[in-house]
């Protein structure tokens, strides 16, 4: 298979930037904003966790979270099935995978729809019905190498179809499958090269379609959120940008608030990697989260080579990544998927 290199710099880029973003948002993540001023200033770059961080305290500037973990797992389940994902293999991999982490004493451990759902596996539930109140932003969080899998040119419902297959043990609902397809719509796009303005509308519509799978619950649709922060609301100066998405748009792990606060930063990521993807980390509420998924679709764009090169030769060093190799192995099946 002949990849070319701009493909496989974006589809690096993809990965790469997903994990500096996890990264950044590490020492932050559970933190308000005005506790991260307080105790980051203006963070500008990788820090590490403090002491009293509640999930990673004392963790090395530049590791990475279940975010970046569990799409690594993630990525290795569709290269073993040839694109697709088993949901019973799924759920024992995550399920083996927070036992790892038990084990190695760490505290960032499966979200909360993913626990509670693995947990009804393990009693004894079909993993097909168990993520039906799954509507956190676990799925979202974890779902770009399933875009990198499945090239947009299939069109939206095939990725879709994908992303569903991905969230069906822990997060088959309306809400996280929208979340979860929106940026693996925004990811897949700008891997073939679409404009800003295509990537937008490719999540809009990806969500929308999203939105009719799974269980529905109530709640605000992630869709017109989208459509709201990407389009129809006032854009505020870049000073007060952060101040409005924590305030207005959220910043916990409810998907309808994650996602589109991801969103909300994306033009200026891909104009300034370094200063969108702090700006992230800066948020409060799920800063790792939030920058992973703005990292992901923000690399997807302006490739590994338009990523700052120190934060992601130390992502990958700290955490012993080799994601071009994950990367060429996902473009294998999207050149298979064509």
């Amino acid at each position: 298979m002949d990849v070319s290199a701009t493909m496989l710099d974006r589809a690096h880029g993809a990965l790469a930037g997903l994990a500096v973003g996890d990264a950044l948002g590490m020492p932050t993540q559970a933190f308000t904003r005005a506790e991260i001023v307080k105790r980051f200033g203006v963070l500008q770059d990788l820090r590490s966790g403090p002491p009293d961080q509640p999930i990673a305290p004392s963790a090395p500037a530049g590791q990475v979270t279940d975010d970046t973990e569990q799409a690594l797992l993630l990525a290795d389940q569709l290269v073993t099935s040839g694109g697709h994902v088993d949901p019973v293999r799924w759920a024992q991999a995550l399920d083996r995978w927070e036992q790892r982490m038990k084990g190695s004493g760490s505290l960032d451990l499966l979200g909360p729809s993913t626990r509670r759902a693995i947990e009804r596996i393990r009693a004894g539930e079909d993993p097909r019905l168990a993520g039906l109140d799954g509507t956190t932003n676990g799925g979202a969080m974890r779902i770009a190498p399933v875009a990198l899998a499945v090239p947009w040119s299939d069109g939206p419902e095939a990725l879709v179809d994908r992303v569903v297959e991905a969230c069906l043990p822990t997060h088959h609902t309306g809400t996280a499958i929208a979340g979860a397809a929106a940026v693996a719509a925004a990811v897949s796009c700008a891997l073939d090269g679409c404009s800003y303005d295509d990537v937008v509308a490719a999540a809009i519509t990806c969500a929308r379609l999203g939105e009719t799978r799974g269980r529905q619950h109530p709640g605000p649709s992630v869709a017109a959120r989208l459509q709201w922060v990407l389009v129809d609301a006032p854009r505020y100066e870049p000073d007060r940008l952060e101040e409005w998405i924590t305030a207005v748009v959220g910043t916990t792990v409810a998907t309808a608030e994650s996602v589109p606060a991801a969103f909300a930063l994306l033009d200026v990521a891909i104009a300034s990697p370094r200063d969108g993807l702090c700006r992230a980390a800066r948020l409060g509420g799920d800063t790792d989260t939030i920058a992973a998924m703005l990292g992901a679709m923000t690399g997807a764009t302006v490739g590994r080579s338009g990523l700052p090169d120190d934060w992601c030769t130390t992502v990958e060093s700290v955490n012993g990544l080799s994601l071009d190799a994950v990367a060429a192995g996902l473009l294998q099946l999207r050149e298979g998927n064509s």
